[in-house]
């Protein structure tokens, strides 16, 4: 698996990656492809994960962010990151493709976000929210400085573009970490 992901480069997606990283939220959130990674929510929510269009708009918005991974000319993986003002911003759509989980890839991609946003944006926190049931999820983010606020978000239910869940008892708890 290291010589698939030895010579990456993270970088500002654009305009031209839309489909494929559209291709790659998906397959590695939704769908029976997505289980055979373990970040995945296919067993909590199904149907779609995000679209082009929002994908679009996050990209031409000049207080957010995607940054992709390239390997071989290749999208494996990305985040998106947005300015929500007072030196916070938000980490969102962590996503690796689902064969090359538990490479680092992830790590990596947080780390380049953390970056990314103090340098853009100034920022000097760093929230995110996981859905509350992906308890290793949860863990994995606290092994990496996040710690949980006490505070949860309700689920977006009856939103089309995320997708149905399979549950209503699904809400968010809010993660955070000073980036110092």
């Amino acid at each position: 698996m290291d010589s698939l992901i030895r010579d990456i480069i993270i970088e500002a997606a654009g305009p031209d990656d839309l489909a494929p990283l559209h291709a790659l939220i998906e397959g590695a959130y939704r769908g029976d492809g997505a289980r055979r990674g373990w970040t995945h929510e296919a067993d909590l929510i199904d149907g779609q994960r995000t679209d082009t269009e929002t994908l679009a708009a996050i990209i031409d918005d000049a207080r957010q962010h995607i940054l992709v991974v390239r390997n071989d000319d290749a999208i494996i993986g990305c985040v998106a990151l947005t300015d929500k003002g007072d030196g916070t911003c938000y980490l969102g759509m962590l996503t690796v493709a689902p064969d090359l989980q538990a490479a680092g890839l992830g790590r990596q991609l947080i780390e380049a976000g953390e970056r990314h946003v103090a340098a853009s944006f100034g920022a000097r926190r760093i929230e995110m929210t996981v859905i509350a049931q992906r308890a290793e999820l949860i863990a994995w983010y606290e092994r990496r400085g996040y710690h949980r606020t006490g505070e949860r978000r309700p689920f977006p239910y009856g939103d089309p573009r995320i997708g149905t869940p399979r549950s209503d008892a699904l809400d968010f708890i809010v993660l955070e970490r000073d980036l110092g």
